[in-house]
């Protein structure tokens, strides 16, 4: 057989700080848990979950702690996230026992289709021409005025004290700006010049100031939503957008809006699980595909056997192809996906999943998929904050891919997101199609676990592609065969590469834990199977972020060393 491979803790008035490091091995990775009584934050830097700690400990709520937490992961890491990309929040409100939705996707700006189409393909996914309209500052702003308690200034001032001091460049970080170090050189001189100080990559360990996002945040706190969408912010971002060849203009920053909506629900075993609605597509496979696996039997042994695997693989190639004809920033899209989750279609979809692993079928009529979609490049972060109340902030935020489209308007600091080539080009009858105004599919998934009407589980990861399959085998592993949340979190990651037409067999990646005979039976079979990195490095698999509701009435979180992710709890 031949596999493919491509070749702190602190104490301060009663809170704890948890770090854990990377602990990469031929093994699956260990995931360390700390439970405390009142609070929790988990998120993507150490520094990003202590503020957002602190802002719990001063008296602020969930959305108080999860806005400065947001920001502050913007500051210490530039790369993932930030004001200039975009946002989806589930907030579970204790009180009245319900889920919303904060929708702050990123949207196209005022381009005309028919001459954008003219570009080249790389002006899709890089430049000024491949930014929208961020929604991240938007939804913030939003989900403050519905339901915060300390004054926003409060909320943003945080992450303005980091921008100016900088944040802690740790291991995991380096090697994430090391793996865009081309895109940092050949982007503007404005991103150049914050991320590459002195020409060279930040050492590990220095603190990274970014003064102009400083300004940029001081902004944001004095005027909210339109400190960044209107004045001189917005000005800078539109005249730059100009020159570098975009579409954007000030009227669409200024009339962007974020949206409350309600959550996608399905019952699993027991379970109510609840998601993100479309144009997020996460749940839109994660939750069919549970349901349709919903009566198999996964206790003859462990999920990651050769049998379970493609098993899962013939449920997910059927589940996918629906997908795409149902997701996207479109009214019909939710009816659509919810029409899938009923039970005459997931019977269908059993039917098609047990009639072999032939992909082949589906291949005629599967849109086009977006080019990005499959890259181990997406930028992306999630983090989680529970307050003593019982609230719950879930929610995972994007620049697309790492650094964005690879720019920063002058003098605001603020690295642009590249979500335009999220979107489908190729048929404008395609739900994903671009168009003026449209906010593009994206596979975020924060999600919701309940068990008889109270919270058990809250949690979400970055990755692309990857994030949908980690989600269900995270699920199937802690729901369905009742392992341990650490257990399913650190065991073996793995992955599903739709069949397309130019590769359309089957194309299984997974950690270099995975055992050597699994590996070889689906290659037997006729998978090609790819090992791409060590378990717990983290690029290709992104790091789970999660919170457990004791029946005690603790909160256990779980930070993924495959990030630089870190719990604080008090």
């Amino acid at each position: 057989m031949r596999l493919l491979h491509p070749s702190f803790g602190f104490w301060r008035c009663a809170l704890v700080v948890l770090l854990f490091s990377i602990q990469g091995s031929a093994a699956a990775v260990e995931v360390p848990a700390l439970t405390k009584r009142h609070g929790m934050v988990i998120a993507g830097h150490p520094e990003a979950a202590s503020i957002g700690l602190e802002l719990l400990g001063s008296g602020g709520n969930a959305v108080d702690a999860a806005i400065a937490t947001s920001l502050a992961l913007g500051v210490a890491e530039p790369f993932g996230s930030g004001l200039g990309g975009k946002l989806v929040l589930l907030y579970y409100e204790a009180a009245s026992g319900r889920t919303y939705v904060v929708d702050a996707m990123d949207a196209a700006g005022s381009l005309a289709v028919s001459d954008y189409l003219q570009r080249p393909d790389s002006e899709w996914s890089s430049g000024y021409s491949s930014v929208c309209v961020p929604g991240l500052p938007a939804g913030l702003w939003l989900a403050h005025q519905r339901w915060g308690t300390k004054l926003w200034a409060d909320d943003v001032q945080p992450a303005i004290d980091l921008a100016r001091r900088g944040a802690e460049v740790l291991p995991k970080t380096r090697d994430l700006f090391a793996e865009q170090e081309k895109r940092l050189r050949l982007g503007d001189s404005e991103i150049a010049g914050i991320f590459l100080p002195g020409g060279s990559l930040p050492r590990v360990g220095a603190q990274l100031p970014n003064p102009d996002l400083a300004r940029t945040l001081q902004f944001f706190a004095t005027a909210g939503r339109d400190g960044f969408y209107r004045g001189p912010v917005a000005a800078a971002i539109v005249t730059a957008a100009r020159a570098g060849g975009g579409v954007l203009s000030e009227e669409d920053l200024a009339r962007y809006e974020a949206r409350i909506s309600e959550p996608i629900v399905t019952d699993f075993r027991g379970f109510r699980l609840v998601s993100a609605p479309p144009p997020t597509c996460g749940a839109a496979i994660v939750f069919p595909l549970l349901k349709a696996l919903e009566s198999e039997d996964f206790s003859g042994g462990p999920l990651r056997t050769s049998a379970n695997l493609k098993k899962l693989g013939r449920f997910w190639n059927v589940v996918a192809s629906e997908m795409w004809q149902v997701v996207g920033d479109a009214p019909e899209s939710r009816t659509l996906l919810e029409g899938l989750l009923t039970p005459e279609s997931i019977a269908n979809i059993r039917r098609e999943a047990a009639a072999g692993d032939e992909p082949s079928r589906r291949l005629t009529t599967r849109p086009e998929i977006p080019a990005f979609y499959e890259s181990e490049h997406a930028a992306t972060t999630h983090f989680v904050v529970v307050d003593e109340a019982g609230n719950i902030v879930c929610a995972t935020q994007s620049l697309s891919v790492h650094f964005g489209a690879g720019v920063v308007p002058p003098g605001t600091g603020v690295v642009l997101n590249n979500s335009m080539s999220n979107f489908s080009y190729g048929d404008p009858a395609n739900i994903n199609y671009v168009a003026p105004g449209k906010r593009s599919r994206s596979t975020i998934a924060p999600t919701l676990v309940f068990k008889d009407g109270r919270p058990l589980l809250a949690l979400g990861l970055p990755g692309s592609s990857r994030i949908p399959t980690a989600l269900a085998q995270v699920l199937i592993d802690r729901l369905a065969l009742d392992r341990p949340l650490a257990e399913a979190i650190g065991d073996t990651r793995f992955h599903f590469i739709a069949p397309t037409r130019a590769s359309p067999g089957f194309v299984f990646e997974a950690e270099r834990s995975l055992p050597s005979s699994v590996g070889s039976a689906l290659q037997n079979d006729g998978w090609t199977v790819s090992l791409p990195e060590e378990a717990g490095r983290g690029r290709y698999f992104g790091g789970v972020n999660a919170v457990e509701f004791n029946p005690d009435g603790t909160l256990t979180g779980y930070a993924d060393p495959r990030r630089p992710n870190a719990a604080a709890g008090y």
